[in-house]
């Protein structure tokens, strides 16, 4: 995989701010397995895979895409019920989920969808603002916090520019970042689990961290573009990918960039991780997800991995 192509199926991004917004609740269906209703069981398919997620529980791996929200519990796949929506920038916290994107067709709701929060695991969605406006392709929420950054990459009727704002309310109140200090094509953010002013940022120019709420970043690790990244849920740790020429994955203490350890990831041929996720009931289990869709578990911090979907089949 070429850097410009990779580059070419990212976000871009820049900074600024909004205030408050009306809230409505309205139903997608439940994240039951599509044959709990007697449905026939049909072979779940990865299409153009937007995020991934665990459930709070760790029971399941959420993974939205271009044809609904995929889920992978127990060693078996399944889709929500309800209406196939292109969820994007689906992030999920201790206690809720976050996300963005598109309206299944034939659905009459709004496009795009703006800003949405469910804290019912999916069952049911509050619009936090931007319905009709804005798709957040890129978002970080904060696992013990819910506070949550987007990047906003055209204006809106509140976010007079392109840039990263963050709201700690839900979306009543949204705070400007500066983000000095960044260089180069945001593809991805990912927010600290207990600390909201901390918030990382992968570019094609290297890692950044913040501390102070995106306001100012330092540069963390350079030399190639990073793709994915995602705190440990201890808060001590970071993981990101990166490719020059070929496919990595690190974890580092993000306070002391010294401590680094390259990840061992399973053969890949013109791909790269696109998501990283950690079960927050056993950590040493993580998943991660490619670019060319598809799927991997650890059991042991990424040592050995187990393929669960390859390039959108799911196994």
């Amino acid at each position: 995989m070429t850097k410009k192509s990779m580059k070419a199926r990212t976000g871009q991004w820049l900074t600024i701010m909004a205030h408050a917004v009306a809230v409505m609740t309205f139903t997608y269906g439940s994240l039951q397995p599509a044959n709990a209703a007697n449905q026939p069981l049909a072979k779940v398919q990865l299409m153009h895979v937007h995020g991934l997620s665990y459930s709070a529980d760790g029971t399941k791996i959420f993974i939205p895409s271009h044809r609904g929200l995929a889920i992978y519990g127990q060693g078996h796949w399944s889709t929500a019920d309800g209406a196939p929506h292109d969820f994007m920038g689906f992030s999920a916290t201790r206690d809720a989920l976050y996300s963005s994107g598109h309206p299944a067709p034939g659905t009459n709701l709004v496009n795009p969808f703006g800003l949405i929060k469910s804290s019912d695991g999916g069952h049911t969605w509050k619009k936090l603002g931007f319905e009709g406006q804005s798709d957040f392709h890129i978002m970080a929420a904060s696992y013990g916090t819910n506070t949550v950054y987007v990047l906003n990459e055209s204006p809106n009727d509140r976010m007079t520019k392109s840039g990263i704002y963050v709201t700690q309310t839900d979306g009543a109140q949204w705070t400007t970042a500066e983000g000095k200090g960044l260089t180069g094509s945001i593809n991805t953010l990912a927010a600290h689990p207990t600390n909201p002013k901390v918030l990382a940022a992968g570019t094609d120019k290297g890692l950044y961290i913040s501390e102070d709420g995106a306001n100012h970043f330092q540069l963390s690790q350079s030399g190639e573009q990073v793709l994915a990244i995602g705190f440990d849920l201890d808060g001590s740790h970071l993981w990101y990918s990166h490719y020059a020429g070929k496919p990595a994955l690190t974890r580092i203490n993000w306070q002391n960039s010294k401590e680094t350890q390259n990840i061992p990831l399973p053969p890949m041929t013109n791909d790269a991780v696109a998501y990283i996720a950690q079960n927050p009931i056993t950590q040493s289990q993580i998943a991660i997800a490619t670019f060319e869709r598809s799927v991997y578990l650890s059991e042991d911090l990424g040592q050995t991995w187990k393929q669960i979907a390859k390039n959108g089949q799911t196994l």
